[in-house]
């Protein structure tokens, strides 16, 4: 898995850590990434995918216009 490295706050990043109970900083950044992709998952089952079929257009390599 490729690993990215991003500067944060580390105010945020302790107060995540303090709400979720996670005692790493790293830990408690994937938990709020992965709770921000579960929700949205949720949300597209919920209105019909109607989100997935614009991001799967999106991904579709566009051909040169103009």
């Amino acid at each position: 898995m490729a690993r990215i490295t991003i500067d944060l706050d580390a105010e945020l990043v302790v107060e995540v850590m303090v709400l979720a109970g996670i005692g790493s900083p790293q830990d408690a950044v994937e938990a709020v990434v992965r709770d921000y992709i579960a929700r949205g998952h949720r949300t597209e089952t919920r209105t019909g995918f109607a989100d997935r079929n614009l991001r799967e257009i999106d991904a579709k390599p566009q051909e040169p216009q103009g």
